[in-house]
């Protein structure tokens, strides 16, 4: 009888302390956040069930997947085991921001803040921690002054909506960013953005005149509110770190009316000059007239001559502002090696080279940028470098040699110089200007899944070969080719230090101050995901 008392007095007292720990670990799921979410977003915007319905989605509703899948750009993070978000928020009235930022924190949620989903790391839709999606694709309003030469776009726009309601308004006016239409206005202006225009105009990150922010408290804020300090941030050091970014008002780039293009390829094995004309490339497409910008392929391919072996192409792509005259006059002085005939240029008009950059025909009608591409997306991996002496011939021939063996791995250069040397280092928190040469974008893709494993260990080899010719302490990074191989933040107690491997990378000198201004806007660093900016330690 003893026994017996003794083993249910362990008994009753041990329940108590299982059913603490199984409320300790219970995780919460989609379901059983969703009612509560849904009652909190009515409170904060004073609207009924079943308009706030409209823009919650939780996994368990029939177009939650439609909803998600939609803009995820890298198949990577598309796959069975990669975590969902408990719930996705569409909205649709700027009100709809700060309610589910306020709802996400009362029930203890983490949110990604997704504009296009063209991040190549996908931290604007994938966590280890319970998170919602705040999905801005219903914010895409679009509002050109040409008298003023400026344009309000909202975060949720793609960049061939803002181009198509520009030509609409002006043929002779354009905006400095990508040539993707499909890009999200606000992961990709906050994060710098570059584009064909960027050594006459900068970066569309330069060209910010006003900006509309949600912050920690779900208060919007625009530029004389939220104080210069936090709108430098948001001009180039990821907004994401800082609050939700409603819309940008940016200021346009006048263009001719007649712009030029073209495209030269060649390969090692069929021109010997290859080599030169890659080498050559270097010199004059960052020191050009500032209306020229050339970006570089190479990539290698099966070679035509030798059955069964791979030879490296060299691409060059190029906007000239101005005539095909005058750019054929150009080349023929600085660039003889490219051979450039007036018969390979198409002139045309601003909105038309960005069709041309997207492999339409001439004449296609502007309408096609408007096509979101929904539900597509390649598997890719990329990584980023800064060139900031010329590399020289023969280790030229070292990295063709490396990439054929790779075999899957290229590399677009993208010239800087022109303007982006004139404007100082910490005027925004893009700090790479004066100094680089060019930018490399390492880019590898693939079309099953199974071939990852691989595809990712050719990218990192070439990306350790390519050590000694690149920028050197730190080795720089560019924040919208994002890559969590160069560091994550588990935001633990080493938060900072965390953050200090990718941040000098990608900030350099300017982490610091991004730093502060971060502890001061969102000292509870609510607004976080793998590599975003970090509070100073306590």
């Amino acid at each position: 009888m003893m026994e017996a008392f003794r083993f249910f007095s362990f008994a009753f007292l041990l329940l108590p302390l299982l059913l603490l720990l199984n409320v300790s670990f219970a995780l919460p799921t989609s379901d059983s956040v969703y009612d509560t979410f849904l009652q909190c977003l009515q409170k904060h915007t004073n609207q009924s069930e079943q308009e706030v319905s409209n823009i919650l989605y939780a996994q368990t509703n029939a177009t939650y997947s439609t909803v998600l899948f939609n803009y995820i750009r890298n198949a990577r993070f598309n796959t069975s085991t990669t975590k969902k978000p408990l719930l996705v928020v569409t909205p649709s009235l700027e009100s709809h921001v700060g309610a589910a930022v306020i709802c996400s924190k009362t029930n203890g949620l983490q949110v990604r803040i997704r504009s296009g989903g063209h991040d190549y790391e996908a931290v604007s839709y994938v966590s280890d921690v319970p998170f919602i999606v705040l999905d801005m694709f219903n914010l895409k309003n679009i509002a050109v002054d040409i008298d003023d030469e400026s344009v309000w776009v909202q975060a949720g726009a793609t960049l061939g909506e803002l181009y198509y309601s520009i030509s609409n308004k002006s043929k002779v006016h354009g905006f400095s960013a990508a040539i993707c239409p499909t890009v999200g206005i606000g992961g990709h202006i906050t994060g710098g953005g570059y584009g064909t225009m960027l050594r006459k105009f900068g970066l569309a990150s330069d060209n910010i005149l006003d900006a509309k922010i949600v912050d920690v408290n779900g208060k919007i804020l625009d530029r004389k509110s939220m104080g210069e300090d936090l709108f430098w941030a948001i001009r180039g050091g990821g907004g994401s770190s800082f609050g939700v970014v409603l819309a940008y008002k940016l200021k346009l780039a006048r263009v001719p009316e007649t712009v030029t293009v073209f495209r030269t390829e060649t390969t090692l094995d069929q021109n010997p000059t290859t080599t030169d004309i890659v080498y050559k490339w270097q010199e004059v497409a960052p020191n050009t007239d500032d209306g020229l910008f050339m970006r570089m392929l190479l990539s290698p391919v099966s070679s035509e001559v030798k059955e069964g072996e791979k030879t490296i192409k060299a691409s060059v792509m190029a906007l000239y502002l101005g005539t095909a005259d005058q750019l054929v006059s150009l080349l023929d002085k600085e660039f003889p090696e490219l051979g450039l005939k007036k018969k390979d240029c198409t002139e045309l008009n601003w909105i038309g080279s960005m069709l041309w950059w997207n492999k339409f025909d001439n004449g296609t009608s502007p309408d096609v940028l408007l096509d979101r591409n929904l539900n597509s997306a390649p598997f890719l991996k990329r990584k980023s470098d800064y060139v900031q002496k010329p590399i020289p011939k023969e280790e030229l021939d070292g990295i063709f040699k490396k990439m054929i063996e790779s075999s899957r791995v290229g590399f677009n250069f993208n010239p800087y110089g022109g303007i982006m040397s004139r404007i100082s280092a910490s005027e925004t928190p893009f700090p790479h200007r004066a100094g680089n040469l060019y930018k490399i974008q390492h880019s590898v893709n693939w079309d099953e899944e199974a071939d990852e494993a691989n595809c990712t260990a050719q990218i990192r080899s070439l990306y350790s070969y390519m050590t000694p010719f690149v920028s050197k302490n730190p080795r720089s990074a560019f924040l919208n080719y994002r890559d969590l191989d160069i560091g994550i933040n588990t935001h633990g107690n080493d938060s900072y230090q965390q953050g200090m491997v990718y941040g000098l990378k990608y900030f350099n000198d300017n982490f610091q101050r991004l730093v502060k201004v971060k502890t001061a806007v969102d000292p509870d660093n609510f607004f976080r995901n793998q590599q975003s900016i970090p509070t100073l330690p306590n």
